[in-house]
């Protein structure tokens, strides 16, 4: 009997991934280029006619029904383009190839670009929710060929996450690297999440000195409301998790965040396209800022630490928090779709961006109650040019600006760094100021270069003044 799908690399995201395509009714054939991982494999699934192991890129290939459908679960980069030449080989035309891995979009557009000249469709796939997504139900974001879609679509349907609606979050992105284009900025976003979330932590914890168990109980009840999301439901449950002793787990965790390069790539994008990425930039920086431990406890003896607020205004703070954690989170997302957006227009994508939204609902690491709003915006109006224009998140923003101020202002004013909340901030402060003092910075590249500037009153002249001489101004 042939199989459905042939999977490469059985790690965790691999092996679970084809668990769940077993549990779905099809057959896998699955392939990992040490034995031992596919005995291993093979050793813990519970209905072995549901899988075919194969042990050479020959056999695997020779065990899939035509057109063969190879998901690709590797580590990005060099790997990927060696796992590539190594199948075409055993290949014919119109057999698909998905890249699931988190590959930087630009190689998947090469991929798709080398690949669909030689007959074999091309897919990259950007895959969300980790171990737990991948064996029950994942986002998937799929882009490339556009031929290749109709052949794996009810396979990736089938086992991506459901919404509560019952739609399933698998959705065709667009052509060349587009789907991994938006796993990528799905990421920052996620960078961006994660970041807003600790510093509302560090406010509660270190600034409001709210009992353990309060704070835990916090970010249950804003599960609830405006908040609800898979990340705000694990930082509650993480918050409860205690050592034998009773110290919080938490406090006992090394204060050096990881990462693995997908919320660079996004910050590099952004700096390329000229998009102001700057809550998810900052959220970038401070993962690498965490990493210099050695240096931060020699400051730290050297600085010391500064005052907490009093008591009194614990309760009107936490309000506080609460409102800046929610309105920094809808910047997070314009920024994101923002960049999209400029993407779109320069790869010539037509990006779906409700529909990205929707594909976010369930099954990845953003999941959230938020994103059924973006969903509805951009429904109101497909080519809205920022969520923050849209009546919903604009009169969301004025209800909780005031109360997002003075969760900024209570950091700076107790030493607690909030690198997102307070980039978010001022991001908000530029985007809606008419005139910016940018005035200045075009006067002084003027001065010293000779750059020219535009005139407020003369928009169609450019001009220069000759700054070290008599001061006239000319047209160029």
């Amino acid at each position: 009997m042939s199989s459905d799908i042939g999977v490469v690399g059985l790690g965790v995201m691999g092996s679970n991934i084809a668990l769940n395509l077993g549990d779905h009714a099809f057959r896998v054939a699955v392939f990992n280029h040490t034995t031992a991982r596919t005995e291993a494999f093979m050793q813990q699934v519970e209905d072995r006619h549901s899988f075919q192991p194969c042990y050479d890129y020959a056999g695997l290939c020779a065990e899939l029904q035509a057109p063969r459908i190879i998901l690709l679960m590797v580590t990005a980069g060099p790997v990927v383009d060696e796992v590539i030449a190594s199948l075409l080989p055993h290949l014919e035309p119109g057999d698909v190839i998905v890249d699931g891995g988190n590959s930087f979009y630009r190689d998947t557009e090469r991929r798709y670009a080398d690949l669909r000249g030689r007959g074999i469709r091309f897919l990259g796939m950007g895959v969300s929710g980790g171990e737990e997504g991948a064996r029950h139900g994942p986002s998937l974001m799929p882009g490339g060929d556009p031929d290749a879609w109709p052949v794996v679509k009810k396979i990736f349907q089938s086992i991506a996450a459901r919404a509560e609606d019952g739609e399933a979050c698998c959705r065709w992105v667009g052509e060349g690297g587009a789907g991994h284009y938006v796993k990528m900025v799905h990421n920052g976003i996620e960078y961006g999440d994660m970041q807003l979330i600790a510093e509302a932590w560090a406010l509660m914890d270190q600034a409001l000195q709210l009992p353990e168990e309060e704070v835990a109980d916090t970010f249950d009840r804003w599960n609830e409301g405006v908040l609800s999301s898979y990340l705000i439901d694990i930082t509650a449950r993480i918050l409860r998790v205690r050592d034998p002793d009773g110290e919080l787990r938490v406090r006992r965790i090394l204060d050096s965040a990881g990462q693995k390069g997908t919320g660079r790539w996004t910050a590099m994008d952004a700096l390329e396209l000229g998009v102001p990425l700057t809550l998810i930039t900052e959220a970038v920086h401070a993962r690498a800022l965490s990493a210099r431990k050695p240096e931060r406890e020699l400051a730290a003896g050297r600085f010391g630490s500064s005052a907490l607020l009093p008591e009194a205004e614990v309760k009107d703070a936490l309000e506080a928090v609460h409102d800046a954690l929610y309105a920094a989170k809808i910047v997070s997302y314009a920024q994101g779709f923002m960049q999209m957006r400029e993407a779109a227009e320069e790869n010539g994508w037509n990006l779906a961006f409700g529909d990205i939204a929707l594909l976010w609902r369930a099954g990845c690491i953003i999941r959230s109650r938020f994103l059924n709003d973006i969903k509805r915006a951009y429904d109101s109006e497909p080519d809205l040019a920022n969520i923050l224009l849209d009546d919903f998140f604009s009169a969301e923003i004025r209800r909780t600006e005031s109360g997002w101020r003075r969760a900024v202002q209570l950091g700076v004013g107790c030493g607690i760094p909030l690198p997102a909340l307070s980039s978010g901030l001022a991001f908000f402060d530029a985007y809606r100021s008419a005139v910016l003092p940018a005035q200045l910075l075009q006067a002084q590249r003027d001065y010293f270069g000779a750059h020219t500037y535009r005139r407020m009153d003369q928009p169609e002249g450019v001009f220069h003044t000759h700054w070290t001489g008599d001061g006239r101004e000319v047209q160029q």
